[in-house]
């Protein structure tokens, strides 16, 4: 696994501040403004900048995410810690807003690590959020309201004392699922170890506080800026190909929409049940679930435009090589077709391209009104034509005749009327000849057909001695 040299100094001095951190916490066992106001966030800060400034092969979403959520943590530990240091005191509000989008921004990051790629689809970064905003909001919902029974003030501060311990219970779940997904590594090593000293000190601190337990700026507060400085560091190493896979980001988001629109339903039959302001998730989830259905029809649209592109000749409308070549190769029985047209390089030359792409288009058409149901019509390349049908050699004879017949008329073009003759050779396909040889036979047939003027030629072992 290689690191990056450009963030081994931001690294080993997140590092230093960590330990200074801890030593000085051992040497000045009291509260200290420059220990725990300011050293204490600025690592926090260091792991945004770690995060925004990883390298090119990790995934973007998943780096500007964390680094957003390690900033936003940072400033909210800076507004709690702030009051606990100056007369002049900031609204909880600060604080509480922070922590309070934290979470989702863990959960689009961690989410967005198992892939580990350079960029991700639209589709992909759409599903992810749903998971994020849609799981948070439920779990904490459902959790809302016997909770209200139990703690002491209103249903926002309630709300974000079930939120707390919900994101970190699902970020010790993530650790989990992490593991079941990728093999060991010193990457995963790194995101699995920072996620659990982000969620233990936090676990720790809840049961502390509502024991009257908790000590600020205790030993264990450190736990939070060293699981921010793991999960940054871990983005800037490389990591083994991962399990997780699309499907399981559609069903998850899938399982997130469901949940939430079980939400919306319940407080639709119960006004009232739940808080206003827990719905708002919920409305955020189906919304963006229906922008994610237009853009999963727009991406099958394309795909199906694709598909077609990919085994359709663009001129005619018809089978292309690479689709007459497929067809072929499991073909078992029947005839192939080669059918050159004579005369159709001197009107492309004379009458000009668009003239000769108008003439194939109408060969096209009238090759197309002869072929039996079930065979297939393809363009091979210039002026050159195949057809595969599954039919006998009486039928076969009849099919080759039928095909000169089409051209036995003038085409006509915007420059005037135009006459071309086409050559067919055709042979048998059996079970034992490869796509190939079949080609091969049937070129030979065509080209003795042409050489000897007579309009249609059946291969046979003998051709290249005829004329």
């Amino acid at each position: 696994m290689k690191v990056f040299p450009t963030f081994l100094g931001l690294k080993w001095i997140a590092g230093v501040l960590l330990l200074t951190h801890l030593v000085s916490r051992w040497i000045f066992p009291e509260n200290n403004l420059l220990i725990d106001l300011i050293l204490f966030n600025l690592i926090g800060l260091f792991a945004a900048i770690i995060a925004l400034s990883a390298p090119a092969h990790t995934d973007r979403v998943s780096a500007i995410s964390f680094g957003i959520a390690a900033f936003i943590w940072s400033m909210g530990s800076f507004f709690s810690t702030w009051n606990s240091f100056f007369e002049l005191q900031l609204p909880n509000s600060f604080s509480d807003f922070c922590y309070a989008i934290f979470y989702p921004l863990v959960f689009l990051s961690v989410s967005r690590s198992f892939t580990q790629k350079p960029s991700i689809s639209a589709l992909e970064l759409l599903d992810t959020i749903i998971i994020a905003v849609g799981f948070t909001s439920v779990l904490t919902a459902f959790f809302l309201k016997p909770a209200m029974l139990t703690f002491s003030g209103n249903s926002w501060q309630v709300f974000l004392s079930i939120l707390y311990p919900v994101g970190d219970i699902v970020l010790v779940a993530m650790v989990a699922v992490y593991f079941l997904l990728n093999p060991f590594s010193f990457q995963s090593l790194l995101l699995t170890t920072g996620l659990l000293s982000f969620a233990s000190s936090d676990l720790f601190f809840i049961w502390a506080s509502i024991n009257d337990k908790y000590e600020f700026g205790s030993i264990t507060d450190d736990g939070w800026i060293l699981g921010l400085l793991l999960l940054a560091t871990s983005l800037t190493y490389s990591s083994p190909k991962s399990k997780f896979s699309e499907k399981i980001s559609s069903v998850s988001a899938t399982i997130a929409l469901i949940a939430s629109s079980t939400l919306l339903g319940i407080a639709a039959i119960k006004p009232g049940y739940f808080p206003s302001f827990i719905l708002i998730p919920g409305f955020i989830t189906i919304a963006l679930a229906f922008i994610r259905m237009s853009f999963a029809l727009q991406e099958a649209n394309t795909a199906v435009s694709e598909r077609v592109l990919a085994r359709t000749d663009e001129l005619t409308g018809l089978s292309n090589r690479r689709n007459f070549l497929l067809h072929l190769s499991q073909l078992k029985s029947g005839f192939i077709f080669l059918l050159d047209l004579d005369g159709f390089k001197k009107i492309n030359d004379e009458l000009g391209h668009a003239a000769g792409d108008e003439l194939l288009r109408q060969v096209a058409m009238r090759f197309s009104r002869v072929i039996p149901s079930g065979a297939q019509l393809a363009r091979l390349g210039g002026d050159e034509f195949g057809v595969i049908a599954q039919i006998d050699q009486g039928q076969a004879n009849e099919l080759a005749q039928a095909l000169g017949a089409t051209l036995s008329y003038p085409i006509s073009l915007p420059a005037g009327a135009a006459k071309v003759n086409v050559s067919v050779g055709f042979a048998p396909i059996d079970q034992a000849g490869d796509s190939t040889d079949l080609l091969r036979h049937a070129d030979l047939a065509m080209y003795a057909a042409k050489r000897n003027g007579v309009g249609s030629q059946m291969w046979i072992s003998n051709i290249e001695n005829l004329g």
